[in-house]
């Protein structure tokens, strides 16, 4: 499932589009596998024992198979397909966070409300490029979002966007636009109001 691009605002462009690291998807194959081993041992037993009869055999092979899909689909494809649906998304305006399969949920960071953004990463995560990415914003508690990839690169992506951020709003409230040439001695000075207008007359 690609990332809906319907959510985002006329003009507003996508910086970093990333899914979880493939790390999260470790346990889920490794138990897939084990599944898949236990099953064909018992499969195997099933059709070469002799004190089986063919009645038997069916169901129990019929059992095996029903309990090994099960399984398949609870520790395989609904972890994959979960892997699928989480999104971690920067744009030149906002931080958006999405996931969930039949319920979905997401979380929205407009840039100009965060206040701090830090990485963490373990020994693992750095042979992995991976790791944790935690933002503030300002008067809500820090959010983690675990398992990024190249955690460091989007933390210095991310950095960037927050300057720039900084730097437009900077612009769109500088001394031009609120300066002393709106409001200075020209527009309520002493010409306006001083002895000239009301002045003694000699």
């Amino acid at each position: 499932m690609g990332y809906p691009r319907d959510n985002l605002a006329p003009g507003e462009q996508v910086v970093i589009h990333r899914h979880p690291h493939w790390k999260s998807l470790i346990v889920p194959v490794l138990l897939f596998l084990v599944v898949t081993a236990l099953a064909g041992v018992a499969l195997g037993y099933i059709n070469t024992s002799d004190s089986l009869s063919d009645g038997t055999s069916m169901w129990l092979t019929i059992a095996v198979i029903v309990v090994w899909a099960v399984a398949t689909a609870y520790w395989l494809a609904r972890p994959v397909l979960s892997w699928r649906t989480t999104h971690f998304v920067v744009t030149d305006r906002r931080v958006m966070y999405r996931n969930g399969i039949v319920t979905r949920s997401g979380i929205d960071i407009p840039m100009r409300r965060i206040t701090s953004v830090e990485f963490r990463h373990g020994l693992v995560d750095r042979m992995l490029r991976t790791g944790t990415l935690v933002i503030e914003s300002a008067s809500d508690e820090p959010l983690s979002f675990h398992d990024i990839p190249n955690v460091e690169a989007v933390h210095a992506e991310l950095y960037q966007e927050i300057l720039d951020e900084d730097d437009d709003s900077n612009f769109g409230r500088s001394d031009y636009g609120r300066g002393d040439y709106g409001r200075g001695d020209y527009g309520r000075g002493d010409f306006g109001r001083g002895d000239y207008g009301r002045g003694r007359r000699r």
